[in-house]
């Protein structure tokens, strides 16, 4: 008997990325998007509502991963830590929306509402 290929899983959605996934790396990296020249340490504490030691952590899983780029230095006595997407981070981003955005259509399609908005599905509401 000839071994066949396993059934393509068409839900599986391998592109959903780990690193990326995590709630509040998703927003750290949705700042980013929206402000390409990047951001400082307070502000994207501020914008997440994270912890210092939170968000010096998951900025570090995102630099580890080439997400991102860290800048420390000083701005007259204090010190000033700016974040920015690295060029591969945006790229790897959009693909991960582009993913994410399949799912939805996915969604949709599976609850027979395909083109409808998701509240009334019942997928983004509470």
């Amino acid at each position: 008997m000839a071994k066949t290929d396993p059934a393509p899983a068409p839900f599986a959605y391998d592109g959903l990325d780990r690193v990326i996934h995590e709630k509040a790396r998703l927003g750290l990296l949705t700042s980013l998007m929206a402000y390409p020249k990047g951001l400082a340490f307070a502000d994207l504490k501020q914008l997440c509502g994270l912890t210092d030691g939170n968000l010096s952590r998951h900025l570090q899983v995102l630099q580890e991963a080439g997400l991102i780029d860290v800048t420390k230095g000083y701005e007259g006595n204090r010190p000033h830590t700016t974040c920015r997407l690295t060029k591969a981070g945006r790229r790897r981003f959009l693909d991960y929306l582009a993913v994410l955005e399949g799912l939805v259509r996915d969604a949709a399609k599976a609850a027979g509402r395909e083109g409808a908005p998701l509240a009334p599905l019942g997928i983004l509401s509470t």
